[in-house]
């Protein structure tokens, strides 16, 4: 089969394109929704507090207090300046897994340059939120993506925290320093590994290696906007492709995945990215990729019981494009099946999160944006 074929690739219709061979995709009627809370402003990221409550980002700067019934706080004062525009803006977001006493918050979001201009980056900070839930206090910013650049695409930006206390964060190519994924002087299409206070790991992969930069866990990414824990506590993420050849990836430490070096996407527009090849040795290949790209973004593995049996342990990924979520079916680290869930909404699922009561949670990116439980029927 040729991949480089898009006009097949667009008469496939109902099948996915999975390293040479197709795979159906059901449409699947097994969840109804509910909806938590409305009126959220392009919603980006979503974490679970105390009580039933949930801390929701909003792209052009805003976090929000949701209480268990819906209700939207209003925004929680004490952030740092954030470069709104395109897509960049308050990002992701997580509660630390002591919230419970130490009240921690980690956000990332496009940072602007301290001196007013034109240039920003990923940056991740940590701050207490207040006892009223009203304001952050003790804000630090413990990552700033290096270098700043005049882009406002490719931020990445999700949060992973890991068993043994540190976070992972997926920072994209910028769009156009997309070569910058190659090498190890800049955080351009990396993942990092840090501490909770912002030092580097001394395990990192490249501490001490002369001209790399040493938070940097792995590389040759573009764009990660989804990223999550698998149960037997490995990091992986879903990251987009150009036109075509979005990805999941299990980045290990020290990994180089490719881009733009090796991808099964092309060109907006058509034509080939670099020598136009998806293999190269010293390579990591994805373990799934997408032809023609659904913009992957948020997802979560499946670790309840509330759905059955023949859910439990599957991978979900928000579709930005398509508007479903595609519900993955895995065997020995090999998607064995796909199942479209909320397509007849057609609502740009931004984030996806298995709640405390074991129920998935996702986020709608509009601009009367939607948090919403998946009930099973």
């Amino acid at each position: 089969m040729n991949l480089r074929n898009f006009s097949f690739r667009r008469s496939l219709g109902s099948l996915v394109v999975l390293a040479g061979c197709t795979l159906a995709v059901t449409a699947m009627a097994q969840v109804r929704t509910e909806t938590v809370a409305s009126g959220l402003e392009n919603p980006w990221g979503v974490a679970f507090l105390p009580e039933g409550r949930f801390v929701v980002t909003e792209k052009p700067g805003r976090l929000r207090l949701v209480a268990a019934d819906g209700r939207l706080g209003a925004p929680i004062q004490g952030l740092p300046p954030v470069a709104a525009g395109g897509q960049g803006g308050l990002l992701d977001v997580l509660a630390d897994i002591g919230f419970a006493q130490n009240r921690t918050l980690y956000f990332c979001y496009s940072e602007p340059d301290a001196a007013g201009g034109s240039t920003n980056s990923t940056a991740l900070a940590r701050a207490r939120l207040s006892v009223d839930g009203t304001k952050l206090e003790a804000l630090k910013v413990i990552f700033s993506q290096k270098p700043k650049v005049a882009s406002r695409a490719h931020f990445g930006c999700r949060i992973v925290e890991t068993r043994d206390g540190h976070l992972f964060l997926t920072l994209g190519d910028r769009f156009s320093r997309k070569e910058d994924a190659q090498t190890l002087d800049n955080h351009h299409g990396k993942v990092v590994r840090i501490a909770k206070d912002g030092s580097v790991p001394k395990d990192n992969p490249f501490v001490g290696k002369a001209g790399a930069l040493p938070e940097i866990w792995s590389y040759g990414h573009r764009n990660g906007q989804g990223a999550a824990l698998a149960p037997d506590g490995r990091f992986w993420m879903t990251e987009h492709g150009p036109q075509g050849g979005d990805e999941i990836n299990i980045p290990r430490a020290g990994i180089n995945h490719g881009w733009p070096v090796i991808t099964y996407g092309e060109n907006y527009g058509g034509g080939k990215i670099g020598e136009g090849i998806t293999r190269k040795d010293g390579m990591e290949q994805p373990l799934h990729y997408w032809v023609p790209s659904i913009a992957p973004s948020g997802m979560a593995f499946l670790t309840s019981d509330r759905y059955g049996a023949a859910w439990k342990g599957n991978l979900f990924v928000g579709s930005l494009k398509f508007g479903y979520l595609d519900r993955i079916e895995l065997k020995d680290d090999k998607v064995v099946a796909e199942h479209k869930l909320l397509a007849d909404g057609r609502a740009r699922i931004r984030d996806v999160k298995q709640g405390p009561d074991g129920l998935l949670y996702v986020l709608t990116d509009e601009s009367d944006g939607k948090l919403l439980r998946l009930r099973p029927n």
